[in-house]
């Protein structure tokens, strides 16, 4: 397990079950109110847009209002909250995490933006007919190459026990490596050939902005690590 605190975004073994909590109606209404006063409270939080929550939210809240919120109703809340299709989205994204402030104070570790997509491609593909992994295989490749990390220590971050998400990430990562490997082969060539972008080009019937993309993407500084 990645995370044990109500704000994590999806846990690992969550990704082969249902997003709504099955046969719970009495806890489904009693985090309602729960959830409207997190509304009323803190709605660029828990308004139309959902931003990821900081880690420790769960005892900062409790901390900020003493006596408004009962703990076992707060945590089921932010389960809720945090197993919701929007705030997942948001996860996804790539978006830092927020205080009760809304001030943006924590990078979204690389393993719970990995799990968000996962989550959503479950959900989609189980609701459209059509296949729906291409895009979100492109999504898990950029996710993988913001993070910084290499493909082996970005495997250890996540532990999944469905065989087929493992075997869908595998083949994102696998992708990623053979796309970066060609994206050196032609930075190596064009190094070599002490030629102009344009001539490079023309000489190997590439598409200029095409190559220029490639080059540029390179030769930028690798992104910093996101703390975990």
């Amino acid at each position: 397990m990645i995370s044990t605190t109500p704000e994590a975004p999806v846990q690992p073994d969550e990704l082969t079950r249902t997003s709504a909590p099955a046969g719970r109606p009495g806890r489904t209404h009693a985090v309602r109110p729960v959830l409207e006063k997190l509304f009323e409270l803190y709605p660029h939080l828990f308004g139309a847009k959902f931003l990821p929550l900081k880690l420790g939210i769960f005892q900062e809240l409790l901390a900020t209002h003493p006596g408004l919120f009962e703990r076992e109703p707060l945590k089921a809340a932010l389960g809720l909250h945090t197993r919701s299709t929007p705030y997942l989205q948001s996860v996804a994204a790539g978006n830092k995490r927020h205080d009760l402030q809304g001030i943006a104070v924590q990078d979204v570790a690389p393993e719970h933006v990995c799990l968000s997509i996962l989550e959503l491609f479950r959900r989609r593909q189980g609701r459209n007919k059509e296949d729906v992994w291409p895009k979100f295989r492109t999504r898990l490749m950029a996710a993988f190459e913001a993070s910084g990390l290499t493909r082996q220590d970005y495997l250890s971050r996540i532990h999944i026990k469905d065989e087929q998400a493992n075997s869908l990430l595998e083949e994102a990562l696998a992708e990623s490596e053979q796309k970066q490997a060609r994206q050196e082969a032609l930075l190596r060539a064009f190094d070599s050939s002490g030629r102009t972008v344009e001539e490079f080009a023309d000489m190997y019937g590439l598409d200029q902005r095409v190559v220029s993309a490639a080059l540029d993407k390179k030769r930028q500084p690798p992104n910093p690590t996101l703390e975990p």
